[in-house]
């Protein structure tokens, strides 16, 4: 339940502080008051979003805090899904800055909007006389009606199916067009495929057989040079092993002597070795280089299907043309297996199809059954409401379309006198017979949907005399299981409220402020008393007053 709201620089609120009790309360007060203000700043809490120009002072933040206690409605699951901090008494807040941020904090930490939205809606339940026109949707009617039928459970499992069988719908149209696309495309791909398949690539392949065409293709030059070399390194007059065999044996002579000319025959030596190690692989280079004319055209044809290769599919390396060959190989393969895949798509949709008509049904036959005790029950408490001849028809016809909460067609109409016709709500009620209409749905639902708080802006619009007064005995009933609040203009209804709040405008320095006070019970006289008979009241409107109070 609510106990407490405060209010600092919001619309014509300069500051402002108020405790709710439980049970049934009441607000009055004179058109234009404030008490649209009121809920405005309690709508904020329950997270509407913040406008700047609700500032009073555009220089200073707007601060709106109201506190909950929440100890018996089983909130302690959301404020885990929300990842909120769980308190019994939970202080929501919401703050706007002169700059235009707006920012909410649920027991001191900072929560968005959208959360704040699904906590405010377990929280409080603001009719006004907007929601007194969503009677006449189809879908409230139908949350009405699941009320009654418990079909919360039901519900949700179908709109869960639900998204999944759309979502494979989306995928199985995607299939079909990728199918329409990849039918022309199949023989291209297949082609250029076959062509990479017959080039049979092999990763770095590309450098390796660059590298035997320079050989393969310079084969003369090079025996040449390898010869010559061969002939530097081995002559037995000039030859350089022949002169580095000489020079090791003269410093070898000399290394006795002294430790640096030890050192010079170590490098001469190591030199030696180094330098037979080179004339042995130039001996071996020759022995295994032979002249392969087949095998240079070989090499050649593979280099120039390489290269043409390349500079068709816009690629710079043998790696990149086989993961080209990769893909081509997956789209190819994936064609081919589309039949399949479509198959076996349209099997999950049929399955799903089946599914959601299980559900569907089930929620249609729990809808059946309630049906009838909706119809009794309103009946009965509109004939209390002053429209005795009031009759509801409800009917229900199971389709086979997927709608957003089932399969059924709704048709709620209504009728006000005797032996009329009936017709769709908007058309056959009046603004006081769907007010009173609605009173009877909210005393109803209150039964079966757990809400801590309610609060009705004027649902009295349109009633008068004894009809008010027995509205005003449906809330007080409601009270009794939850904290109802009601802002009237009727004094048979302000007079039920356990508790009596005035909303009133006074001017403080010039400046128009909107408060709101808990009155005791001889104010209470007064104001019912006023409500009753205008400002000047007389002797006959206190008494009235205070028989209504008693």
């Amino acid at each position: 339940m609510l106990s407490s709201l405060s209010i600092k620089n919001y619309a014509l609120i300069d500051n402002l502080q108020v405790n709710f009790n439980n049970g049934f309360s009441t607000i009055t007060g004179e058109t234009g008051a404030g008490k649209s203000i009121l809920l405005g700043g309690l709508s904020l809490i329950l997270g509407k979003r913040a406008d700047l120009s609700s500032l009073k002072n555009i220089e200073e933040k707007c601060i709106i805090e109201a506190v909950f206690n929440i100890t018996n409605y089983n909130l302690k699951a959301l404020f885990k899904t929300e990842d909120f901090d769980y308190e019994e008494q939970t202080i929501i807040r919401r703050e706007i800055l002169p700059s235009g941020k707006s920012r909410a904090f649920v027991n001191d930490s900072p929560v968005n909007l959208n959360s704040l939205q699904v906590l405010g809606e377990r929280l409080v339940d603001i009719h006004s006389q907007h929601q007194t026109l969503q009677l006449t949707s189809n879908e409230f009617q139908f949350q009405i009606i699941d009320a009654l039928a418990n079909n919360q459970d039901n519900l949700q499992n179908y709109k869960q199916e639900l998204k999944t069988y759309k979502d494979l719908e989306k995928e199985l149209k995607e299939l079909l067009k990728f199918q329409s696309e990849a039918i022309k495309e199949q023989d291209y791909n297949t082609f250029l495929l076959n062509e990479l398949t017959q080039a049979n690539l092999v990763e770095g392949e590309l450098e390796t057989l660059e590298e035997e065409y320079e050989t393969l293709n310079n084969i003369e030059s090079i025996q040449e040079k390898l010869s010559e070399a061969y002939q530097l390194l081995s002559d037995e007059q000039i030859g350089v092993l022949a002169s580095l065999t000489s020079l090791k044996n003269t410093l070898q002579k000399l290394a006795s002597y002294s430790n640096k000319y030890e050192t010079i025959f170590s490098r001469t030596q190591s030199s030696l070795i180094e330098l037979d190690d080179v004339f042995s692989d130039i001996n071996k280079l020759q022995e295994n280089l032979d002249a392969d004319p087949n095998r240079l055209e070989v090499v050649n044809s593979k280099l120039k299907t390489l290269h043409n290769l390349m500079q068709k599919h816009t690629t710079n390396t043998v790696s990149e043309l086989i993961s080209i060959k990769n893909k081509l190989e997956e789209k190819v393969a994936f064609t081919q297996n589309l039949d399949d895949s479509i198959h076996k798509k349209q099997t999950e949709i049929t399955s799903k199809e089946n599914q959601l008509n299980t559900i569907a049904k089930t929620i249609h036959e729990r809808r059946t059954k309630a049906i009838p005790e909706l119809k009794a029950q309103l009946e009965t408490i509109l004939s209390n409401l002053g429209m005795p001849n009031a009759q509801f028809k409800i009917d229900l016809i199971l389709g086979n379309t997927f709608l957003a909460n089932g399969q059924d067609d709704l048709s709620f109409l209504f009728s006000a006198n005797k032996g009329g016709n009936f017709n769709e709500l908007k058309k056959a009620a009046s603004g006081g017979e769907l007010s009173r209409i609605m009173l009877a749905i909210k005393s109803i639902l209150a039964k079966y949907i757990q809400l801590p708080t309610i609060i009705f802006d004027e649902i009295d619009s349109g009633v008068s005399g004894e009809i008010s007064n027995k509205m005003a005995d449906i809330m007080l009933q409601m009270s009794k299981t939850m904290q109802v609040i009601s802002i009237t203009h009727l004094p048979q209804i302000a007079a039920k409220g356990h508790s009596h709040f005035k909303v009133f405008k006074e001017d403080v320095n010039n400046i128009t402020q909107t408060n709101l006070v808990k009155l005791n019970h001889d104010e209470r006289i007064v104001e019912i008393a006023q409500m009753l008979g205008g400002i000047d009241t007389t002797a006959s409107a206190i008494a009235h007053a205070k028989e209504l109070l008693n």
